[in-house]
């Protein structure tokens, strides 16, 4: 089931730009522009972009905070702007700087606080609470104030709050945003889980490229508020010519260079010793069997392609 369609979403902002030493003139800018986008449920999509790409706009018109200029746009069926009430009951929205969170009490308290906002049976939200809380380690302060939390123990608390009404899309803009390393696990680690429980549809942006990787088998990417891929992380490493690497140390240099159809020497260090090999159709044991064959291997190395690397391609393109 189609959970989130959209088609032809525009937004377009008015600017009033310099246009002489004492005039200004207005101008129009999209920030979207055409965008066409169909989710499944279930579903964990990673949707990215440069800075100014136009993706946290596009999650506004989504959660029903902006009004699209043109197009057509469901979330759960619903028109977000006009039935927003009703929507908000069937999603979570978690921004990576700002807080649904009351600050001066306890978020033991913000839950419950949050169980009458959503108007959320006790049995059902005491359910979700528990499975929340062994997930994301929650005890250990919850009854601290929420100025007291540390990033890390606040984003987690920022997901749970999303989630405990249940609802059927989760949007995450940057929730990972300046955590440390060992918050940033607990995050992935409790999105992962989440994704592979199938019951909530999570539209994910961020720029740490990492998060998208490991989470997300569908990759859309947003440029001038126009998509420019949509597809998996495979595709896109196809499509913008990313190559394996495979580095292999050995014991003597080779006499003679070793040609493989399919492979090109990038690099020979170390005095000879060390030669790096970017993989264009061979494949990484068919290299190895032709050095092993004429050479003394001491150690390789298969480098998978960076997915940082061919995202700024893209950009760049």
């Amino acid at each position: 089931m189609t959970v989130i369609d959209v088609r032809g979403l525009r937004k377009d902002f008015t600017v009033r730009v310099k246009a002489g030493r004492f005039r200004r003139e207005a101008r129009t800018v999209a920030a979207v522009d055409g965008v066409d986008l169909a989710v499944e449920a279930g579903e964990m999509l990673g949707y990215i972009g440069p800075n100014g790409a136009g993706k946290s706009t596009t999650l506004k018109m989504l959660t029903g905070v902006l009004y699209p200029s043109a197009g057509h746009v469901r979330v759960c069926g619903l028109e977000p702007v006009p039935r927003r009430t009703r929507l908000a009951r069937r999603i979570g929205v978690v921004f990576g700087q700002r807080s649904q969170l009351w600050w001066d009490l306890p978020l033991r308290e913000s839950f419950e606080l949050l169980r009458h906002v959503y108007r959320v049976p006790a049995t059902d939200h005491r359910t979700r609470l528990k499975w929340y809380r062994d997930l994301l380690d929650l005890d250990a302060f919850a009854d601290l104030p929420v100025r007291q939390l540390s990033l890390g123990q606040r984003m987690r608390g920022e997901l749970t709050a999303a989630l405990l009404h249940g609802p059927e899309v989760l949007f995450l803009d940057e929730p990972t945003i300046g955590l440390d390393v060992v918050s940033k696990q607990a995050v992935r680690g409790f999105l992962a889980d989440l994704r592979d429980a199938g019951d909530t549809t999570v539209v994910l942006t961020t720029h740490d490229l990492a998060d998208i990787e490991r989470l997300c088998r569908r990759l859309v990417v947003i440029d001038h508020g126009r998509v420019v891929h949509d597809g998996t992380l495979e595709r896109l490493h196809e499509r913008y010519g990313s190559r394996r690497r495979v580095v292999v140390d050995l014991d003597e240099p080779l006499a003679t260079p070793v040609d493989l159809p399919g492979a090109t020497v990038e690099s020979v260090s170390a005095d000879g010793l060390r030669i790096s090999y970017a993989l264009d159709s061979a494949t990484a044991g068919a290299l190895v069997a032709r050095l092993a064959a004429v050479a003394s291997l001491r150690d390789i190395s298969v480098v998978e392609p960076d997915i940082e690397d061919v995202v700024a391609r893209l950009y760049r393109a």
